[in-house]
């Protein structure tokens, strides 16, 4: 468990963080779980980008951005729970194009 979040599948990794398909036990649903890496807790640029990316993507509402749902922090990792398109659908996105996929999960 990381906070309200029950850990699943690794779905992909970047340079900032980890993402993961996860069950928020709070609300009942699937999310996917962004973690950031270790070694930007202490870089506070990296953690201001983080943040201005979220607030970024939660002022947005279009089908090819994923909704933000919180932004938090557990045991000091800065996290965000986001909607979590179904595999197929991202297989099917990522065959129509791969820049589209890709920046869903940014």
């Amino acid at each position: 468990m990381v906070g309200p979040f029950e850990i699943g599948a690794l779905l992909g990794a970047g340079g900032m963080g980890e993402v993961y398909r996860a069950l928020d036990t709070a609300l009942g649903r699937e999310v996917a779980v962004k973690i950031l890496h270790a070694d930007t807790l202490h870089d506070p640029d990296r953690l201001h980008r983080f943040r201005k990316e979220a607030q970024s993507a939660a002022s947005l509402n279009h089908p090819n951005i994923l909704a933000i749902y919180s932004v938090s922090e557990h045991e000091a990792y800065p996290l965000s729970s986001l909607s979590c398109w179904k595999e197929r659908i991202c297989a099917n996105a990522f065959a129509e194009s791969a820049f589209r996929c890709a920046s869903a999960w940014i």
